[in-house]
Formats: structure tokens, sequence, C-alpha cells
């Protein structure tokens, strides 16, 4: 089923077409990469789908609901969650209360935000932490955790805001092989879990062949192939952009 469908999205910054006239689909319950050389568009296009930038021209619309035009707030309390390559999280705060802070801003109940997280949805932060493996972590500082768990808490924070759509921007960086493939393995499990459709960058082909069902390429502002990851692999256009010899 298409959860996002993007048509003729395209945004240009003075000459520079940054997106030009992209058209794709994400489906739920599926793991869409979007990958490309750097300055192909993949940012910008993420910050078209989430608010973050407007399009000079085309539609983005989730589950039939047109996005272009609304605020991120609007965007997120809709149904579209974001992480980002550098995980966001509150350090001087323990794990539990960064998945509290929030639940409690998807709840609107910032005015709850400071002083008195702790004492608030405690039960269903602690079933999000377990949900990403962060259970037996609830209580140590955020500050103090291994990248590859500040990483997987912030899915937890993410997935506080009941996302339907979910981006990630390049949720393995920074992390060692292993981690890798563990974030991608619990990612996957939750989408299908969830219904969710993820839509994420990545520059480990590794993890994106592995962990993608479909895959985007773009370059210069362009999808230039789309596809099941074989597909994309034999293709000799991306083999000669972006694949070279791999």
């Amino acid at each position: 089923m298409t959860l996002l469908a993007v048509r003729a999205l395209a945004r240009a910054f003075g000459g520079v077409r940054a997106v030009d006239g992209v058209d794709f689909d994400v489906a739920a319950g599926r793991l869409t990469a979007l990958i490309g050389p750097n300055g192909a568009g993949k940012t910008t296009c993420f910050n078209l789908l989430n608010g973050q930038l407007r399009p000079d021209a085309g539609s983005v619309s989730l589950d039939g609901q047109e996005l272009v035009g609304r605020a991120p707030r609007t965007i997120a309390r809709l149904g579209v969650g974001r992480t980002f390559q550098i995980a966001a999280t509150f350090a001087s705060m323990d794990v539990r209360e960064n998945v509290q802070v929030a639940l409690l801003a998807h709840r609107r109940q910032i005015t709850r935000l400071w002083g008195q997280a702790r004492g608030s949805h405690a039960g269903d932060a602690d079933r999000l932490l377990e949900q990403v493996g962060l259970a037996d972590q609830k209580d140590r500082p955020a500050g103090v955790l291994a990248y590859g768990d500040v990483k997987r808490l912030e899915l937890a924070m993410a997935l506080a805001g009941e996302p339907r759509l979910l981006l990630m921007d390049e949720p393995t960086a920074g992390m060692a092989p292993a981690e890798r493939a563990g974030l991608m393995r619990l990612i996957s499990a939750i989408v299908r879990e969830r219904g969710l459709g993820v839509l994420f960058t990545e520059h480990d082909m590794d993890v994106v062949f592995r962990a993608a069902d479909n895959i985007l390429v773009m370059d210069r502002g362009r999808l230039i192939a789309e596809g099941p990851p074989e597909a994309v692999r034999a293709n000799p256009t991306v083999r000669a952009v972006y694949l070279g010899g791999e």
C-alpha cells in the first residue's frame, strides 16, 4: 500500500536544480533507500518532505493528505517522524526521561516537559525502550551511552511520536559494522510489526543492499533509477554514476 506519494517535486537554489521533477512512492511496511553521490539532492528532498523547505513545484501526500505548505510540526503530527545523521538526545537526562520528553511533546503537554518528565508516561516509555533493546539501560544518563545505543534511543524517541512514515538520515553513521547490521535488523522488525513506511539515506552500500526493499537513486537532482536491490545493483547507469566497480 502506498503511504507517501511524491509527484513532480522540484526545488532550485539560484540556477541549481537541487531537486528536479522527482516522482516516487514509499510503501507501508517496507524500507525504501534514497541513495546517490554527494550533491545529488537527497538532503534537500528530505527537507521538502518534512516541511523544512517549501518546493517550487510538486506534490507530497501522506496517505492522500497533501503536506506541501504545512509547517514541520503539523507534518510531524500528521505522522511523519525523522531521525538525523547526528543523533539528537538530551545527554544530561537519563534514557527513560529522553523518551518521556518525546512522549510529552507528541501529546502536547509541553508545559510539563521541564522537571516533570520522570513522572510522566513511564509505562509507555519503558515499552518503547523494551522494543529498541534499551530496557536495561533506562536509568543511565544518555550522555554515557555507546554511540550505537544513542542511535537506538533516538529511534525510541522518534517512535514516541507514533509516526506512520519515518525519514531516517544515515541511521548507521558513525557505527561499527556489527552495530549497523543490528540496528537495521531492529528497524526492519519494527517496520514489519507496526506497518510503518521508512525512507532512509545511507552511504554504506552494504547496509543499503541488505536492508532495503526498494532503492531510489538520485543524481544532480533527478531520479535516475528505482527498483529492488538486485535490479539497482545491475543498472548500468547507476554503476557508472555511483556504484562504480562495486
